[in-house]
C-alpha cells in the first residue's frame, strides 16, 4: 500500500502551503492525546466503554473521537453510525501493532498504544503514558472565516513522513437499538465519525489548507479534528503528533 492510500483515504487537493496561521482557537486546548474508540452498536461490552468517550470528551486536553465498525452487524442489528473505512483503519491499527484480530471495544491513544476501551483504569494508564502529561508536539491550529476552514500546522520533527487526517464527526447520537445484544437501549454516542480523508502530507514544516466551509458543514453536524500522523514503512498508521478539534460555528 502507498503512503498516500494508508488508512484508506481519499486523497483531497486542498492543501496550499503558507505561513502557519495563529489566529484560532480550538475547542480542545493543544491537548495532551487522542483517543479513537472503535466500537459498535452491536457489542454488548461497548456501552461502558462509549460513555467513557463521552467523559474524555469533555476533559478539555482530549481529541475523543468514535470510530463505529462494521464487523458485528451481522448478529442481528446493523450499527447505524458504522462506515467499512472506520473497520480498516482499525485493521491498519491491528496490523501495526501486531495483533492477530480486531475486537471491540479497542481504544487506540495517540495511535500508539491500544487498550480495552471497557477498562477505564487500563485508558487512564495509556493517556499517562501517551506523553506523560505533555502536549502534542506538534501544534494545530482551526479557524473558520466566513467561506473556510482554515488548518495550521506548526513546524516540528516527526521520526517518519506524516499524514494530515481530516476527520468529520457530529456531536451527539442518539440511538434506540431494538435487535441484537444491546436491544432495548437507546444509546448516547459522543463524537461519532462520519467521514474522514487525507489532505496530505506534512514532512516538518509550517503550513496551511484551507478547505470550504459548505463542504464541512455537508459532511458532519458537529465540527472537525485535524490529526497529523505518522505513516510507517508499509503505509500503517503510526504516532500522532499533533491534532486539534473545532465545532461548527453557532448557526451553521
Amino acid at each position: 500500500m502507498g503512503k498516500r492510500s494508508a488508512f484508506g483515504l481519499i486523497a483531497f487537493a486542498i492543501a496550499s502551503l503558507g505561513a502557519f496561521a495563529a489566529s484560532a482557537t480550538p475547542d480542545v486546548d493543544r491537548p495532551v492525546a487522542v483517543v479513537e474508540l472503535f466500537t459498535s452498536q452491536g457489542c454488548n461490552s461497548c456501552p461502558k466503554a462509549d460513555a467513557l468517550l463521552g467523559e474524555l470528551a469533555e476533559r478539555g486536553d482530549v481529541v475523543a473521537l468514535a470510530f463505529h465498525v462494521d464487523y458485528w452487524d451481522y448478529l442481528g442489528w446493523k450499527d447505524t453510525l458504522a462506515r467499512p473505512e472506520h473497520t480498516e483503519r482499525q485493521r491498519d491499527y491491528s496490523r501495526m501493532f501486531g495483533n492477530r484480530s480486531v475486537y471491540t471495544p479497542q481504544i487506540v491513544v495517540n495511535g500508539s498504544i491500544d487498550v480495552k476501551g471497557s477498562k477505564p483504569a487500563r485508558v487512564e494508564s495509556a493517556l499517562r503514558r501517551a506523553q506523560m502529561g505533555h502536549a502534542l508536539p506538534v501544534e494545530v491550529d482551526l479557524s473558520f472565516t466566513d467561506d473556510s476552514l482554515v488548518i495550521g500546522i506548526g513546524a516540528g520533527k516527526a521520526a517518519a513522513e506524516a499524514a494530515i487526517v481530516i476527520v468529520y464527526f457530529d456531536e451527539r447520537a442518539d440511538v434506540a437499538i431494538t435487535q441484537g445484544s444491546n436491544r432495548g437501549r437507546t444509546q448516547s454516542y459522543v463524537h461519532p465519525v462520519r467521514a474522514f480523508h487525507s489532505g496530505g502530507m506534512w514532512q516538518g514544516e509550517s503550513q496551511e489548507l484551507r478547505m470550504p466551509l459548505h463542504e464541512v458543514q455537508k459532511k458532519s453536524s458537529g465540527g472537525v479534528a485535524v490529526l497529523v500522523q505518522e505513516i510507517n514503512a508499509n503505509g500503517l498508521p503510526g504516532t500522532i503528533r499533533g491534532a486539534a478539534m473545532i465545532h461548527h460555528q453557532p448557526g451553521s
